[in-house]
């Protein structure tokens, strides 16, 4: 499968292969990111920890990595991880997308492939590590960085706190395999409700994915698609 960004005509989503892409084709962007290759643009952050905190301890990492057995071994995705060791990490990825109208307002609506093996019901510090870790997904003019207030390291943006949405993130889901089982599946998640944003005066938004975890133990994370939809209002 091509990974890479498309853009297309609402009106005719065939056959604009050569259009520009950094331009907003009639209103309509599709951000399609799978990982076989590389990160495709997505950077990864962590936050939510305090300053004083040995940063060795959380166990942050990311890296395109091959699926875990029993998925398909073959293929790539990116893994995410982290050891909650404050009940509160938030990991993330992001994305720049430029060439948008900033006169105008989007929508962007968001389904995602996650590789998990956390199952529904299961008991862990602070809360299940799979209905108390929550993913969640938005957008913003501005670039989520995390940054150190009153000596705790948080996200730039507003995401919400664990269970709770906020203004430039909703939650889609949490990290619940569907199975009664620690084995790995593939789950999908999707927006029910797009979120909306204004791009900066460059026609720049920064589309966000992350999960917000209270559940105070490790937690290994295979994304193996994103896919973004971006329409103007």
């Amino acid at each position: 499968m091509k990974k890479n960004v498309l853009w297309m005509s609402l009106a005719v989503a065939v056959g604009m292969s050569a259009c520009n892409q950094n331009d907003d084709v009639d209103g309509l962007v599709v951000v399609d990111s799978g990982f076989e290759q590389n990160a495709d643009g997505w950077v990864v952050g962590f936050a939510e920890y305090g300053e004083e905190q040995d940063t060795a301890i959380f166990e942050f990492d990311h890296e395109i990595t091959r699926l875990p057995s029993p998925l398909d071994t073959t293929r790539k995705a990116l893994m995410v991880q982290s050891h909650n060791r404050s009940d509160d990490v938030f990991m993330y990825l992001k994305r720049k997308v430029t060439g948008l109208d900033p006169n105008a307002t989007y929508t962007v609506a968001y389904d995602i492939d996650l590789g998990t093996n956390y199952f529904a019901g299961s008991v862990g510090i602070g809360g299940s590590p799979a209905e108390s870790v929550y993913l969640k997904a938005g957008a913003s003019p501005t670039e989520p960085v995390t940054k150190l207030e009153d000596g705790f390291y948080e996200v730039s943006i507003d995401k919400g706190q664990q269970a709770t949405g906020g203004d430039e993130m909703v939650v889609i889901g949490n990290v619940s395999n569907g199975i009664d089982s620690t084995a790995y599946k593939i789950v999908k998640r999707t927006t029910t409700t797009p979120v909306t944003v204004k791009p900066n005066a460059n026609g720049e938004i920064w589309l966000c994915v992350g999960t917000d975890s209270g559940f105070e133990g490790l937690t290994v994370l295979y994304y193996d698609r994103i896919v973004a939809t971006i329409r103007k209002k």
